[in-house]
């Protein structure tokens, strides 16, 4: 989730709480409670993958949607849990663009800003990683990841500049090459458009988009929900997993048919992340809206909004929690990423993510 769409929503709940919530309920220490322990010093860790050795795991600091306050790319080594940034804006200045659109116009601004983030094989046997980027322009970023413990590195490799007005979320490799992207809202007609949909019970719609490198860009037909945001894709890439966390569910979406196939209620959906057991772990913000003001622009501590984290059986629909907290050591969490015995929880906003040992 975004800064932006927590200022709707807190709009929107603050009209039906008129009590204000404290500034004062921000977690500012930094120490362990129960199986989760805080890693403090990150830059708002909205998205994370697994490097494929599980040696490390690429981080999503995140900057605004809006742009003009940068994130970056950065690693934590698991063994050490070390820190450290893999790319900053200008860091690949001069290079030119290989993978991605032919038109990119070369990589991005100084203040780069990532959001969500995927991870996947090409067909050549790169290692590539997709980045949705707000700075500068609104695109899908491409690099290429060189896996070596706590001396893994990624390199800039080209772009792919959404068309027309969207606001991008989150993305998804598809088999084959290409992607899907899910765009959350129009830029068209601002926040106000969108407060006032809310407001009114008529609420502005986003979709899902494909690019591939044949084609380009494309609608995915029947994929309009009200704010799309975390998205993955079936191994055989017939269906898309994606979270209407404006709808409270999680949909699975035929590319076949272009039909809805299953749902499952679950309120505030964020990110997706497939498990190494074949079920879909996705991060739902259970927080009341009206707190979420408390977190906007929040530049150190940590959220304190409810969440859980809960695995899905991408067959039957069916849900468990894995995870779930409210207040200390962190709230609002965006992601959950199972790594062996470990949970790694990620918030959009604050200086922290989670390291959860899961009970087995």
């Amino acid at each position: 989730m975004c800064r932006s769409i927590l200022v709707i929503l807190g709009v929107v709940g603050a009209l039906a709480c008129a009590t204000p919530v404290p500034h004062d309920s921000i977690i500012t220490t930094c120490e362990p409670s129960g199986p989760a322990r805080p890693l403090c010093n990150f830059q708002n860790p909205e998205d994370m993958v697994v490097l494929p050795g599980h040696e490390g795991v690429i981080v999503s600091e995140f900057g605004a949607m809006e742009g003009g306050h940068p994130g970056r790319l950065s690693l934590l080594v698991l063994d050490t849990e070390e820190r450290r940034v893999l790319f900053e804006g200008s860091d690949g200045a001069g290079t030119t663009a290989r993978w991605g659109d032919a038109n990119c116009p070369g990589p991005p601004p100084p203040d780069f800003s990532p959001h969500g983030i995927y991870l996947s094989q090409r067909a050549d046997g790169a290692l590539q990683l997709l980045a949705v980027q707000h700075s500068g322009r609104e695109a899908i970023e491409f690099f290429e990841v060189f896996e070596d413990g706590r001396d893994t590195r990624v390199e800039w490799r080209g772009c792919a500049e959404v068309p027309g007005l969207a606001w991008l979320n989150s993305v998804a490799a598809l088999p084959g090459g290409g992607f899907v992207t899910t765009e959350m809202m129009s830029r068209e007609g601002g926040m106000e458009a969108v407060v006032e949909g809310f407001t009114s019970g008529d609420p502005v719609k986003g979709r899902v988009w494909q690019w591939l490198p044949s084609d380009g860009w494309s609608e995915v037909p029947g994929s309009e929900m009200v704010l799309p945001n975390g998205i993955e894709v079936s191994a055989d890439g017939r269906e898309l997993f994606v979270n209407a966390s404006g709808d409270n569910e999680v949909v699975v979406l035929s590319r076949e048919s272009h039909q809805i196939v299953r749902r499952v209620s679950l309120p505030g959906t964020d990110n997706a992340r497939w498990a190494t057991d074949g079920r879909l772990v996705v991060a739902s913000l259970v927080a009341d809206p009206a707190m979420f003001h408390v977190c906007v622009d929040l530049h150190s501590g940590a959220c304190p909004l409810e969440f859980q984290i809960v695995a899905i059986d991408p067959d039957s629909m069916e849900t468990e929690v894995l995870y779930h907290n409210q207040g200390a050591p962190m709230g609002g969490g965006t992601v959950g990423l199972v790594v062996g015995d470990d949970l790694f929880v990620g918030s959009f906003a604050g200086d922290r993510l989670l390291r959860v040992k899961l009970a087995r």
